[in-house]
């Protein structure tokens, strides 16, 4: 609206108000929100745990671990010589900076350590995370246990349609990054592609239980990395997401088959 000359002008515009973008995972009665970032490196944490054949009990404790060292973001300073999402030490023999600063490195990492730890699936979250970090604050890693439960039930594939993302309309993407993508977090998953429609199909194959928790796995990845992958929508098994309409989250959709992830990048 401008006022020209004493006379009120209103002026209208295609452009629609941005809005606000932010992630959350619904389990049970648990309501886990984050932000972009931190939606893209949990989502990570979750894929990479996957590709390794680890339970989702290493992804609740990497992202327990990350929530508390650096809330989750990749960054480049902290304590000393610590640096990235766990606030790893060169020092200490983590690698180096420019290593640390790599998510996908520092995660591997973490998991390298995690592994060395006997029976960490039945030790208490803090405790794990414990002997990985030797931490100066041991206790405070079980303050962001529910968080970090319900972030990996859904990023895992356990909780169904349980993560979302508002962002603003994105697209765009290059058909061959996104695979790229997808083959580094998760290892290679049988996809055809058609560049002509910018469109990736994800095929899975195996016992129905499985095939459900990959496909789930892959279908929040893609939506915890829509804004950084320029992924405009993703379907699986009867429902579908929108960057466009993402505020209504996972809407049904009778032609999202059960045993394929779509993402289309426009």
């Amino acid at each position: 609206m401008l006022v020209a000359g004493g006379l009120v002008v209103t002026v209208f515009t295609d452009r629609q108000p941005r809005r606000s973008e932010y992630c959350v995972a619904r389990v049970g009665d648990t309501v886990a929100q984050v932000d972009v970032e931190q939606a893209r490196w949990s989502s990570l944490m979750a894929a990479l745990a996957q590709n390794r054949g680890l339970p989702p009990r290493a992804t609740t404790i990497a992202i327990a671990t990350a929530f508390q060292e650096s809330k989750i973001r990749n960054i480049d300073y902290g304590d000393r010589d610590s640096v990235g999402l766990f606030q790893q030490r060169p020092s200490q023999g983590w690698g180096t900076v420019d290593e640390i600063m790599d998510p996908a490195y520092a995660i591997g990492r973490f998991y390298d350590g995690l592994e060395k730890v006997d029976g960490y699936t039945r030790k208490q979250i803090t405790v794990a995370a414990q002997e990985v970090q030797r931490s100066a604050f041991p206790g405070a890693y079980a303050q962001h246990e529910d968080y970090a439960r319900a972030l990996s039930s859904a990023l895992r594939g356990y909780s169904p349609a349980a993560f979302t993302c508002q962002l603003n309309p994105v697209g765009g993407g290059n058909v061959r990054s996104v695979a790229a993508d997808v083959d580094a977090a998760f290892g290679e998953i049988e996809h055809t592609s058609d560049e002509a429609q910018d469109e990736l199909t994800f095929r899975f194959a195996g016992a129905r239980a499985d095939v459900r928790a990959r496909g789930w796995a892959l279908a929040h990845y893609l939506v915890a990395n829509a804004e950084h992958l320029k992924v405009a929508a993703v379907s699986f098994d009867g429902r579908r997401w929108s960057a466009e309409d993402s505020p209504d989250g996972w809407v049904r959709d009778t032609g999202a088959r059960p045993d394929r992830v779509v993402a289309s990048l426009r």
